[in-house]
């Protein structure tokens, strides 16, 4: 199964936060490879507790502000 990570550095520390939208789970790691094994290990979890869930589509697209 694939699915979408995104990873951002959290505001309140020196550590960096992994998304999956399809899913809903989150994890954190120190550097970009430990934030995505966390996720995973979070994802793979979460999915043999609930095997009924289905992933949700996801697109991740950029957009501008004129004003910020």
């Amino acid at each position: 199964m694939k699915l979408t990570a995104i990873i951002y550095p959290d505001s309140d520390s020196e550590w960096l936060v992994a998304e999956c939208p399809e899913i809903g789970t989150a994890s954190q790691g120190k550097t970009e490879d430990e934030a995505l094994a966390n996720l995973r290990e979070a994802t793979e979890l979460y999915l043999e507790s609930f095997p009924e869930a289905h992933p949700k589509t996801a697109a991740i697209r950029t957009f501008e502000l004129a004003h910020a």
